[in-house]
Formats: structure tokens, C-alpha cells, sequence
């Protein structure tokens, strides 16, 4: 049951997220009012707007125009509330709090829609992921405040020298500052979050490459890779530190 209302409560903040991922690139106040179809500009009713039923039972269209309704968002509703119970089976083995751990779930969230749809990462989502962080560590863990921000400016910096070497071209200044956020949560584990990063998004560029879906001088949002790397070196992190005998 406990499992159940997590899941209904992660779809609720999930919907959020995604009004949320969408009006904050396009500077619409989060506080405007009830979301409109994209297409028609009609006032969405409530009962059209309960994450994911409403959509299917639409067969996903908008009720005034008929128009497609895009499915990023019970894409966005449907992983949130996914992330929000896998959180929960598996906080004992992460050492934070659940609902820290929430919070910043939901700012990697909003980090890897809004960088793959527009392709920057908004400072004040790092601000508010980086906030959390440092108060979590100064009530929670103190002993290690100091040398979590070492480690995220430590990772800040090194992206920064992959952005001036390559000009911009392999890493935006978004990244950069992301990499404060990521290299502070990660740890000793930000050497192996970094290198999954680079990893799974150089496959995901070669493929791209490969289907004619971006050239060599394309720009690819690397922020998506940034986040899901920090997934990949929570679940795999300690195995592959164990590998390399660090």
C-alpha cells in the first residue's frame, strides 16, 4: 500500500515537472494558472489533466482541438513516479536521506528534459540542487562538507578545460556548473560518474552519427549523459572502484 502512495504522489510531482520543464525555458510563471493545449491554447480541465489516465483515456489528444498531445508528459510523470519507488526500495543501500534523495531526483529530472529539449541547463535549478546539498551535508554530515564542494569544483573544473579546449563545441558552460551539483552528491564516486558520462555519451553520439541523425559538428546536449552517469555510479559505482582497486 506504502508503495502504491508513493508511486500516486511521485505522478503528482512528475505532472509538476513537466508544466514545470516547459513554461520555465519559455519564462511562463509556474503560478500562471491551469496548463493550455499547446496547439488550440483551451484551458485544460482537471479532469484532463490527472497524470497519465487522462492522456490514454484522451487517446492522446486534446479534448477542444483534437490535436496530439505531446507524450513527454506522461513520459516525465510515469519515470518520476518510477524514480520516486525505486528511491525508496533501495535508500538503505545510499547513504542520504529519502527525501533529500526526492528532491534531487527532481532537479536531475528537470536538468535532462530541459537540456535535451532546449539544450541548456538553467542555473537556477544547479542553485537549488547545489543549496540542498550543502545544507544536507552542514546538518547531516558536516565531516565531509569540505571536501564534497572540493569535489565539485574539482569536476566544475575539469569540464571547464574540456569547454575551452574544444571552444564550446564539447562541453556547454551549463555542464560546467552542473558539474558543482553532480561532483558534490557523487563523492568519491565523481572520477567514475565522470567517466559513465563521457562513456554513454560518446556511444549515444556515434549511434546519432551512424542513423544520420547529427553530423560531426553537431552539438549534442550533454547534460542528459551527466545524469544518467550519476545513476549508473550509484548502482555501479562501488563494483567498479572495487575493479580498479581505488
Amino acid at each position: 500500500m506504502l508503495l502504491v502512495i508513493i508511486f500516486l504522489f511521485g505522478l503528482l510531482i512528475g505532472s509538476f515537472l513537466a508544466a514545470l520543464s516547459f513554461r520555465y525555458p519559455k519564462n511562463i510563471s509556474i503560478a500562471k494558472g491551469r496548463s493550455v493545449c499547446d496547439s488550440c491554447g483551451a484551458k485544460i480541465s482537471w479532469y484532463d489533466n490527472i497524470p497519465i489516465i487522462s492522456y490514454f483515456i484522451l487517446g492522446g489528444r486534446c479534448r477542444n482541438c483534437k490535436k496530439h498531445i505531446s507524450i513527454r508528459y506522461p513520459l516525465i510523470e510515469s519515470a518520476t513516479a518510477s524514480g520516486f519507488v525505486l528511491i525508496y526500495l533501495y535508500q538503505e543501500l545510499l547513504p542520504y536521506n529519502f527525501l533529500f534523495l526526492l528532491f534531487i531526483f527532481c532537479i536531475l529530472v528537470l536538468v535532462f528534459v530541459v537540456d535535451i529539449e532546449h539544450q541548456i541547463i538553467p542555473d537556477a535549478f544547479i542553485f537549488w540542487g547545489i543549496f540542498a546539498e550543502v545544507i544536507y551535508l552542514i546538518f547531516i554530515n558536516p565531516d565531509s562538507l569540505y571536501l564534497s564542494i572540493f569535489t565539485g569544483f574539482t569536476a566544475a573544473l575539469f569540464l571547464l578545460l574540456v569547454s575551452l579546449v574544444t571552444r564550446g563545441r564539447g562541453m556547454g558552460l551549463g555542464d560546467v556548473k552542473f558539474a558543482i551539483l553532480g561532483g558534490i552528491l557523487m563523492g568519491k564516486f565523481t572520477f567514475i560518474w565522470l567517466l559513465l558520462a563521457f562513456l554513454t555519451g560518446g556511444v549515444a553520439g556515434s549511434i546519432l552519427i551512424l542513423v544520420r541523425h547529427a553530423g560531426l559538428k553537431d552539438k549534442i546536449a550533454f547534460g542528459p549523459f551527466l545524469v544518467f552517469g550519476i545513476f549508473l555510479a550509484e548502482v555501479f559505482g562501488g563494483s567498479i572502484l572495487s575493479f580498479l582497486n581505488f
